[in-house]
């Protein structure tokens, strides 16, 4: 009896314990990227805590590994990166978090998995992912007297349920308000504010992410490269995303996921002033453009995936895409070196616009077409257009005006691999697909 006494009061003691770790989470956990010897995981606690992860491949729970500690603290808003680097190729894990010591238990499946090891050995793995653009969550106390600017936050769980690879946030993933662009203070509470929203946690803790930003989450609307407080913009994405690298002194980045590759752009960090009438002017600034002609003509990879805010191959020159007259020229500068420089198999992902459209270069039949997702939005606003748009590149049967977000499935052996592009509304229903074939994004097919 007296032993049953003592088991009784540890379980007590015990789930007392755990549920007050668990109050002290604040958002994630999150997986970062992933690689061959190491992944990034990522944890926000409400205030100072030691936190560390226990991961361990999956069916083989007597083989744990553990992460190193970190004591958050405020000053990086109580945010830890850490990473789970005793891990093998082409494995599986599952992982739990502990906060002060004791495990967070989480109602969802945490998991995570490495990259895999294939080449000079078989075919590059089948593989998928979602990706959208501009996630506003309302905050009540602080909107407009307005209808609410976002909603539908459910597209996060219906993400979730499609079991992708990852997934790549493209642009204004946060949206700043007028009270937070001014204060580091401000720019870490916006950050937490979206982070720990309930319908997005089961796809951060069990999918890899990795993101770019656009305006939003860089500053005020059509912010540009003299935005006061650019450094803190930096300093502010570095923290709440897990990307593998960064290239030069934006957020510039690459990644490869089996046999493709993804180019991370910054569209604002070096962005001339949208109204400059004199000297020269672009968005990625001379180095980006340089460094992302060398890195295409590098790789080897059979897709090659450029991840930039804005549109780059549609033709509507107005708001803040390429084809607008102050960016025209890198825009025609970009294509006719993919062209020169006969560089196959690139895509275009952007978002921004507030509608999802595919459009397709092709400027004769001798050549490949260069194709540009655009998906927008995930949970902000709408703002629909018609397919009156002047967008010569415009694909018809494309054009999306509600929420919605992507997924992109690659498949095949490695010599006719295949990329199926299917657009999903909120809810899941499905509002358009498309397929292409590496095969037909070559030179002298």
């Amino acid at each position: 009896m007296r032993q049953l006494y003592f088991s009784i009061l540890f379980i007590l003691c015990s789930s007392v314990l755990s549920s007050a770790q668990s109050d002290l989470l604040q958002s994630g956990p999150m997986v970062g990227y992933s690689t061959m010897r190491e992944v990034a995981l990522w944890v926000q606690t409400k205030e100072v805590a030691e936190v560390y992860f226990e991961y361990w491949e999956v069916g083989n729970t007597s083989n744990k590994f553990r992460t190193s500690k970190i004591q958050t603290k405020k000053e990086t808003a109580f945010v830890a990166n850490l990473k789970a680097d005793d891990v093998l190729p082409s494995k599986k894990y599952n992982y739990s978090l502990f906060i002060n010591g004791t495990e967070v238990k989480r109602d969802y499946e945490l998991s995570f998995q490495t990259q895999v090891l294939w080449r000079s050995r078989k075919d590059p793995p089948n593989f998928k992912f979602t990706t959208g653009s501009c996630v506003y969550i309302a905050e009540q106390r602080f909107e407009p007297p307005t209808k609410p600017y976002g909603g539908d936050y459910e597209i996060f769980e219906t993400m979730h349920k499609k079991s992708p690879d990852f997934m790549l946030w493209l642009g204004d993933n946060f949206y700043l308000r007028e009270m937070d662009w001014d204060s580091e203070s401000g720019f870490m509470k916006r950050y937490t504010h979206t982070r720990s929203n309930p319908e997005m946690q089961a796809l951060l803790g069990s999918t890899h992410n990795y993101a770019i930003w656009d305006d939003h989450d860089f500053g005020s609307n059509n912010s540009d490269r003299s935005f006061w407080n650019k450094e803190l913009s930096k300093k502010a994405f570095k923290l709440f995303w897990s990307n593998p690298n960064y290239v030069n002194e934006g957020i510039t980045g690459t990644f490869h996921w089996a046999d493709t590759q993804f180019f991370l752009l910054d569209n604002r960090y070096f962005r001339t002033p949208n109204k400059r009438v004199t000297g020269d002017r672009s968005i990625l600034g001379a180095e980006q453009e340089q460094w992302l002609i060398d890195a295409l003509k590098y790789s080897k990879a059979t897709f090659k995936f450029v991840a930039l805010g804005g549109q780059f191959i549609s033709t509507y020159a107005k708001y803040e895409n390429h084809a607008t007259y102050a960016y025209a020229s890198e825009r025609e500068r970009i294509i006719s070196k993919i062209r020169s420089e006969k560089i196959e198999g690139v895509i275009f992902l952007s978002g921004d616009r507030h509608h999802t459209e595919l459009s397709k270069l092709q400027e004769n039949p001798k050549i490949y077409p260069i194709y540009d997702f655009t998906v927008s939005p995930l949970t902000a606003k709408t703002y629909p257009r018609t397919e009156k748009e002047p967008n010569l590149n415009h694909v018809d049967n494309t054009l999306v005006n509600q929420r919605n977000f992507g997924e992109f499935s690659v498949s095949g052996p490695l010599t006719d691999r295949k990329l199926e592009v299917k657009i999903f509304g909120t809810k899941g229903e499905l509002l358009w697909k498309r397929e292409i074939r590496a095969n037909d994004l070559r030179y002298g097919k």
